[in-house]
């Protein structure tokens, strides 16, 4: 099929929340952090997901494509914030450039909180964090978020959870700088494009999609609408707030219905147009 709904995939988290924001229900007794779209056949590079947060998430990094090692897959991602509390905040890159060993023995000490930035985050917040960023999503958020299909994970503090560290590897990724200002945007002056990189892209569209839009998408794509429908033109299928989309060309569906709607791909480099 041309156009297809994909399935979701619920994962219990221990910072997840037990009550979601609408259209997601969490099931009875279960705290809910991440909500997956099963990555298609089609497009195995790129995973989408909702995250909600009731506590802090591990302090961690991911390796890029160039570091990271057999069995390990890189991993570049974005965050857009959908809702926050008032003091929500999200940890990425250092107050001041510090050495690979000196994270590591914050680390251990249970300091290298103090030492990341800590950005507030408000609805409409858009953050992309290359490999190597140490970061940490803070509690009373809700997120998207787009990335490299990989799930290369290297903590470095946990708050007393019972969870495997990985100090050694996370010496090799991490950067030790702070995060570049020209990463972190709302999207108010961002415009449609949030991203443009080396292995994804990422567009909010407002309405029915432009040509130049048609002619980015042209090729395989996830769809998810967050406020109005997308249809099939072939057969029908819509998607609303809280599903996603596969289609093989933007110019398949139907954007008559849509408010507003997340467009992502992989980079062209590395898709194959289907």
């Amino acid at each position: 099929m041309t156009v297809r709904l994909l399935q979701t995939r619920m994962v219990e988290k221990p910072w997840g929340r037990d009550r979601l924001p609408l259209p997601f229900t969490a099931p009875s007794g279960t705290r809910i952090g991440e909500i997956w779209f099963e990555p298609p056949p089609e497009l195995p590079q790129l995973l989408v997901k909702y995250l909600f947060t009731s506590e802090k998430l591990s302090v961690q990094v991911h390796p890029s494509d160039d570091n990271a090692l057999p069995g390990e897959a890189g991993k570049e991602e974005c965050w857009l914030v959908l809702d926050s509390e008032d003091d929500a905040r999200l940890a990425i890159g250092f107050d001041q450039a510090i050495a690979p060993e000196a994270i590591i023995d914050a680390a251990r000490a249970g300091t290298i909180e103090q030492l990341l930035t800590w950005h507030p985050a408000r609805p409409g917040d858009f953050f992309y964090l290359p490999a190597g960023t140490v970061h940490a999503i803070g509690a009373g958020l809700a997120l998207i978020e787009v990335q490299q299909n990989s799930d290369t994970t290297f903590r470095l503090y946990d708050y007393g959870r019972p969870r495997e560290l990985h100090l050694e590897r996370a010496r090799a990724v991490s950067r030790g700088t702070p995060y570049p200002q020209e990463e972190k945007s709302s999207i108010a002056s961002r415009g449609q494009v949030l991203v443009e990189g080396p292995h994804f892209r990422f567009d909010r569209v407002i309405g029915e999609p432009d040509a130049a839009t048609a002619e980015a998408y042209a090729g395989g794509l996830l769809v998810l609408p967050l406020e109005g429908t997308v249809r099939s033109r072939a057969d029908g299928t819509v998607a609303a707030a809280g599903e996603c989309l596969y289609a093989n060309a933007l110019d398949k569906l139907d954007f008559a219905s849509a408010k507003v709607t997340l467009l992502a791909r992989p980079s062209l480099r590395g898709q194959a147009l289907q």
